[in-house]
Parts: C-alpha cells; structure tokens; sequence
C-alpha cells in the first residue's frame, strides 16, 4: 500500500495527578482555549483532532484521564487499545512529579511499553516551582521518556507534544501496511490472526465481537483509500 493512501488514527491517553493541567492541554490543543477555572475530571474525557504529520492525515484521539486514585479502577480500563501516552505533572506540585513513575507503571500494565512524552507543565510559573531542572532530565532518562515542557496558559510547546507522539507512532506503523481494518456491528467470521478491540469497552477480546468492533486482518487487495491502525480503538 502506498504511502499517500493511508489514513491513520492514534489513540492518546493523557495521565497524571489532578490539577496538573491536563484537561487545559488537550482543551487548548483541540480548541484553542485556556481557562483557569480548575473543574475535576469524572472518569474520563475525550476529545480529537485531525493534524497532518510527514505529509500523512493523522486523527489523534486524545482520552483526558482523572487524576484522582478514586477513579483508578475506571480510568485504567480506557488506557488498554492506548498507542501513546502524554505523562504529565506540573511545576509548582511536588507530588504530582513524584507520580510520575506509578502513572508509567499504570499504563504499561494495560498498554505494554508506547510511546510515552513526559511533559512538565505550568512552566510560566518557575519562580514558583519545586522541581530543578536536573532532577526533571533525570526522571525523563530513567523512564526512558522524550521531555518536553509547557505551559498551557501560553499555549507553549503544546502542540509539539502531539507531533512528536504522532511522528514515533507513523514510525512503528510503516511496519504494518499490510493490514485492513473491517468495522462491522455483527462481524461473527474473524480471520484467526484478527484482533477486536470494542470502542466502548475497552478491553480487548477474541470471543466477544459486539457493536464498535474493529477487526485488524492482512490485506489481500489495495483499495483507493484504507485505515492502518496498530493496536487502536475507533470511536464509531
């Protein structure tokens, strides 16, 4: 399949303590706006957007979850079917930075090991903040994590954290070009090396093949136009 015929969406989960501004990132990212009102997430929170990475048309499915223990055994159900993760934790909250490594641990325990973005938030407030930046490079190495740091209110470095998210993603796609993606609210024949991940739970399965089911299967012929996921959930 050629390059210029695929059409490829990645779902983002966002993860951290509250507070730390991801509900902010994904809202100014995806809408262009920033408020300062500080609303907890219930549950989970999704929004997308369509950007174009290395001349390819991406949909990324950013998944904001809540950063609040009580919400754990909700949230970690919608990380599974996950092709990256922004880890985030803010300048001024010290516990927020020292979550970090259980909010990676989290995700690979449902995802494995994705492509992950360590992002430091609320850089417009260093003269507040209780993180050095030493310590910060450290954490990104031992979680063998790209850094980038943001402030959402100034609408910095946002969007390079999706980019890069979406370029590492392309990348380990090309390896598997030669996939369909059939969707069928009663597809009951699989093909044995298929894979259904349901869009509204989001565990993954081989016996349950309900609405939203996705169903990855190598390609016998190359029509004009064909998704290519690796491992995702669409949102039907």
């Amino acid at each position: 399949m050629r390059e210029e015929e695929l059409e490829v969406a990645l779902k983002v989960v966002i993860v951290g303590n509250g507070g730390v501004g991801k509900s902010s990132m994904i809202q100014r990212y995806c809408k262009g706006v920033f408020t300062k009102d500080y609303k907890k997430t219930i549950g989970v929170d999704f929004l997308e957007r369509q950007i174009e990475v290395d001349g390819e048309d991406v949909r990324l499915m950013l998944w904001d979850t809540a950063g609040q223990e009580e919400f754990d055994a909700i949230t970690k159900a919608y990380y599974r079917g996950a092709q990256a993760c922004v880890l985030a934790f803010s300048t001024t909250d010290r516990d927020s930075f020292e979550a970090a490594h259980s909010w990676k641990l989290k995700v690979e325990n449902e995802c494995g090991e994705i492509p992950t973005v360590i992002v430091q938030n609320k850089i417009d407030l260093l003269d507040h903040s209780v993180v050095n930046p030493e310590e910060v490079e450290l954490l990104a190495r031992a979680l063998g994590c790209k850094l980038i740091r943001t402030s959402v209110k100034e609408d910095l470095n946002v969007a390079s954290v999706f980019r890069h998210l979406a370029s590492k993603c392309l990348a380990e796609l090309r390896d598997t070009r030669d996939f369909d993606f059939i969707t069928s609210p009663t597809h009951h024949h699989l093909h044995p090396n298929s894979l259904t991940i349901s869009a509204f739970s989001p565990s993954h399965s081989s016996k349950n093949h309900n609405n939203g089911t996705i169903v990855l299967r190598p390609s016998k012929h190359h029509k004009k136009k064909k998704n290519v996921l690796k491992n995702a959930c669409k949102i039907l």
